[in-house]
């Protein structure tokens, strides 16, 4: 069940984005977009982070009242329109075909691989090494160290080292609270100094 990326960025990123040709988005709207989808007899599936609602898309750009009003119009915009959870889909249809997937793939940015997080020297060095440290970590057993090493391996850091430049390089600062990847390096390795530091002693 692949993400229908283009209707999900279009909550996540472009809800409100007033320069977005589509700007303001309704729930009225968005319904009729997966309705013509579903017509064609596909599966719309809509995958988010938990961030979009109230964070990337504050209460005020009215996303929540998008969100309480989207399942009502969905249902009538179509009566072939309904929801179903993971299980169900399984359960009532068949599949339609098999994806070959040789090499890892992911949700972000156009070529939709780990660049996003292992695209640049300093994203491969940090997390080689941060997973130079698990070994001895593990094997000291400090509880509150093992605590502080397990927050860095968040995907969060990588991707705010990315230094992508146009459409992907836009949304990687739109989430990062860094003033650029190099600053947020710099931080993370600090960080992993200290936790280095404390190891030793």
């Amino acid at each position: 069940m692949l993400k229908n990326y283009r209707l999900s960025d279009d909550i996540a990123f472009r809800f409100s984005n007033h320069q977005w040709e589509q700007y303001p988005l309704t729930a009225e709207k968005f319904a009729k977009w997966v309705s013509q989808i579903n017509g064609n007899g596909f599966l719309c599936n809509l995958f988010i982070d938990y961030e979009t609602l109230g964070e990337h898309q504050w209460a005020e750009t009215g996303i929540f009242d998008f969100m309480r009003h989207l399942p009502g119009e969905v249902m009538k915009s179509s009566p072939d329109n309904h929801f179903v959870t993971p299980g169900q889909v399984i359960d009532r249809y068949d599949a339609s075909g098999e994806l070959d997937v040789p090499h890892m793939i992911s949700w972000a940015d156009t070529e939709r691989d780990l660049s996003a997080w292992l695209g640049n020297a300093m994203q491969s060095n940090a997390l080689h090494e941060l997973y130079k440290l698990e070994g001895p970590l593990k094997e000291k057993g400090d509880e509150d160290l093992l605590a502080d090493w397990r927050k860095l391996t968040s995907s969060d850091h990588y991707y705010y080292m990315c230094t992508k430049y146009w459409a992907d390089g836009d949304v990687h600062k739109y989430f990062s609270p860094y003033e650029s990847p190099y600053d947020s390096y710099i931080n993370f390795m600090n960080v992993l100094d200290n936790i280095q530091s404390r190891l030793r002693e």
